[in-house]
Order: C-alpha cells, then structure tokens, then sequence
C-alpha cells in the first residue's frame, strides 16, 4: 500500500491561480467559431462570444487567457484589427491553414472576452515582424488614461476606458516561427522593445514576458538571462517555456484516439519529464535570479497528436481522451509543487485546436476528460502548497516505458480545506494509498473522480462519456483517509 505523508504545518508557497491559464490563438477553429461566432449568428451568443463556451469556461474558473498566438502574433499587427469590422483588413493565415483571416475578432473582442469570462489578459506581442514602435501603441491604445493619439483612437472606436492589461509577452518563440533568432540576438532585441512596453498606471503594471526556451534547450535560457544581466529582473518579470507531448516525434505524432498501452505509458513518460525541464531551467534561472523575481511561464504546454482524419491539417483538430487527462492532472501536480517558481502556464489551446478542453461543431458543444480535471483541480487556485510525499510507490509499464503509478500534489485553502489531487498512471491496477497527516484529525471528507477506458472521450453523440463524477471508495482514520485510486483515473480529495 503506497502511503501519502502531508505535512500540514509546512506551507511552501502560494499556487498561483494563473497556473490554470490557456491559451487561444487565430489558428483553426479555436477563436472563429469556437470563442467567437459573431453578434448576427444563431448560435446564443453575448456581443459575438458563444454564451455555452463562456459560461462552461467561468464554471472551471479560467483565470488568465493568452491571445493572440502563438506562432500568429508575430505576423499579427493589431492596426489590422480595430475600428469598423467592415474595414478591417482581410489577410491569409499562412501559419494556419492557409485560410482568411478577417480581423474581426481584434483588441476589443479580445477584452470583451475576458470581462465575459472574468479572467485576467495576456497579450503577446509582434517582434518577429513588428516594429518597437507597433508594440509601443499597442500598450498605449490598450492601457492610457489620457490625453494622447491611441488613447483618443481607442475612444473614437467606441471604449473610453483604457483596459487592464495583466500580461504582456515581447515576442512568441523568437527561436522558431518568431524569427529564427540566436538568444543573444533576441535577447538584445527584448531589452530594447520591453523599454517601450510603458507602465501607464502603477497601481496595475503590466507583467512583461520575455521569450524563453523551447523544451531542453538550456543554452537559451542561459543566454538570455547572461545578456540581461547582471540584474535580469530590471527588464523581465516573466520568462517562458514551451514544451508539447508529442509520443511519436514531430514527423508522425500519433493518433489522439487509436493507442495501445505501449503508447500510454510512453506519453505518460513524456507528460513527467516537464518535472525535469522545470527544474533544470528553474536552476538556471536560480542562478541568474536567486531571490526568484522572475517567474518561469509556461505558456504552451500539452499533448500535440495527429489531426483528426478529415480535417485542415493547419488546423490541428485532434480528438481528447483519458490519456490527456492524466497528461493534464500529472502537468499541474508538477506545476503546483513548483509554484516557488512557476507563476503562469498556459496549456494549448482553449477550444477545438490540441489539447483542449471544449470542442464545438456548430452550435453543439462538449466538454473533454481535460476539462473535467482543470474543473476538478480548480481549488488548488490561490491555495498555498503543502509538504507531500509518496512513499512505497509502485510502478506502471513495461518495457522502457516506466512510470509511477502515482503522482500528487497537495495544498490547503484559505478555509483550511485541504485539496488533495492523485493521478493513478496505471492502465490497469488500482492503488490503495493511505493518506496520514503530521497533526491533522480529518472530520470531513468529499472527493470526486475522472475515470474511464484509457481511450474513453467524449463526442457530441456521447457527450458525457467521461465526466467528473462523486467517489466514495474511501474510509477517514485517525491519521488521515484510506482510499482505493481506480486504474487510469484523477482523484480530488477534499478533507476538512
């Protein structure tokens, strides 16, 4: 029996909520006719945005959206998008599908999103192709209380208040598709555009984002913090990371539905080695930032499979199974354990493109297994990090593909509520735990549970299939709580 020690008296850091964030980007489906279907279309909708999308995202309690790429924001200039839609310029999204963009989702319907959603807004902006001076205005139409040229643009197109902007990203993956740069080159080129990111209020700085690794490459970390030295933290409060599941490689990915267990466990392997990037690159960034300003931004992180057979192959549609949820529960129990560093994540992409957590066709709408475990692991949002660890742990797989059968994370609310989140790897067998505390005597116990067949997902016949249901197969003790975690399920503990 595996045991899970909490210590409750040792609280390691606060979970920032904005490790649950998302992402949405001008790619396939996921804005266009996912978030936004118009004002004039029949599917229900509040000012053009989906009203089933907005109210399923508040009930998971999003608190942060990224927008609006991704490889689109470095060939997106937001000019293109304000002012009468009928004017607004039409251009072919070459990144994504080849299809028309027509710029009428911009700056506007962007915030309107986030008020509707009640979430806070992450703007990435164009290096790649933009100018300092674009990027510049663009803070300024956004964020200006006052007198001055994109302060009365932003008025004349019918918003008299400047917005909050939360975040703002100085360029997307400026080592690839941002514009094939060296970090050093990149580096310099952020110093310079971050200057002109102005704070026009101090009571709500906007956070700037500098463009981090992709995946293992350390030597890019390592570079850039060298040229923003020696105080980084002068020019940076942000600095990401992306890293994708791919089981298959880059070339052939792998179907998001057809997979045997070998494919299980080898995505599984894939899922965990975010605990390795995390800390490898969190100790570089120990190095450069010891007092741990920066906070490390994992913008785009999830499984990327094969498209779905019949679809825009730039569009990446792709189906979301019991293998994604565990991918989902297992990242944010790595996430949260890291929150001394870790301060934002954002898994891709909201609606209809990877790893998301709703897909829409027309006007129906489904929730994925992904969902179901961000809806579940919503209490770990603003709660502070407790000591846990799982002792006599087995493992799952065979072959080169081993994995623990369990992974946690524990944390504890303001009410003294304590959230307790496992992830049961195996394919197969379920495992008894016993949770024991350092002093607590639990009274109340309520728990929930995502469980199905490994390939198990919902579609708009079957559109609950997969679903966070009630669980009940636990015992409280004197120490703690007895439990059976069911083969290839997520499990909410919440004991009071």
């Amino acid at each position: 029996m595996a045991k899970l020690y909490i210590n409750e008296k040792n609280r390691k850091g606060k979970i920032n909520p904005e490790i649950y964030g998302h992402f949405s980007e001008h790619l396939g489906r996921c804005i266009y006719e996912g978030l936004y279907v118009g004002e004039n279309s029949d599917i229900p909708n509040e000012n053009g945005m989906r009203k089933d999308v907005v109210e399923a995202l508040r009930e998971m309690q999003i608190p942060v959206l990224r927008w609006p790429g991704g490889c689109f924001a470095d060939e997106y200039h937001w000019m293109d998008g304000i002012g009468p839609k009928e004017g607004r310029k039409k251009m072919i999204n070459t990144h994504w599908g080849g299809v028309v963009e027509d710029n009428s989702f911009g700056t506007h319907e962007f915030f309107e999103l986030c008020r509707q959603l009640g979430c806070k807004a992450y703007v990435n902006g164009n290096v790649g192709s933009g100018t300092v001076q674009e990027m510049s205005e663009w803070v300024e139409y956004i964020t200006f209380d006052g007198v001055s040229p994109m302060a009365d643009l932003r008025k004349e197109n019918g918003h008299e208040e400047p917005w909050r902007l939360d975040y703002f990203g100085v360029g997307n993956e400026n080592w690839g598709c941002g514009g094939n740069m060296r970090p050093q080159y990149y580096a310099d080129l952020y110093r310079r555009y971050q200057t002109y990111v102005r704070q026009y209020h101090k009571d709500a700085p906007v956070y700037k984002i500098c463009c981090g690794a992709n995946a293992g490459d350390y030597d890019w970390t390592e570079e850039v913090l060298k040229t923003c030295s020696p105080d980084p933290a002068r020019f940076m409060n942000g600095l990401s990371l992306h890293y994708y599941v791919t089981p298959g490689g880059w070339e052939k990915k792998g179907s998001a539905t057809e997979f045997d267990e070998n494919d299980w466990y080898l995505t599984l392997s894939k899922a965990l080695y975010m605990e390795e990037l995390v800390t490898r690159h969190g100790t570089i960034m120990d190095k450069y930032d010891p007092e741990k300003k920066i906070g490390m931004i994992v913008d785009e992180w999830g499984n990327w499979f094969d498209v779905e057979p019949g679809t825009n192959p730039g569009f990446l549609y792709q189906q979301n199974t019991m293998r994604d949820a565990l991918v989902a529960g297992v990242t944010l129990n790595i996430f949260n354990k890291h929150c001394d560093r870790v301060k934002m994540a954002c898994i891709a992409q909201l609606v209809n493109v990877l790893q998301s957590v709703i897909l829409t066709e027309g006007p129906k709408m489904v929730k994925t297994p992904t969902y179901h475990v961000f809806h579940m692991y919503r209490y770990h949002q603003g709660a502070s990090l407790l000591d846990s660890f799982l002792a006599e742990n087995n493992e799952a797989g065979d072959g080169a593909y081993r994995v623990p059968a369990l992974q946690e994370s524990v944390s504890v609310s303001e009410d003294g509520t304590v959230n307790v989140t496992l992830a049961n790897l195996s394919v197969s067998d379920a495992q008894e735990v016993e949770v024991e505390f350092a002093a607590l005597s639990p009274q109340k116990v309520s728990a929930s549970i995502v469980t199905q067949k490994m390939d198990a997902h919902n579609t708009f016949d079957e559109p609950e299939k997969v679903k966070e249901e009630t669980f009940t197969a636990y015992t409280i003790t004197e120490k703690g709580v007895k439990l059976t975690v069911p083969a290839c399920s997520v499990v909410l503990l919440r004991i009071a």
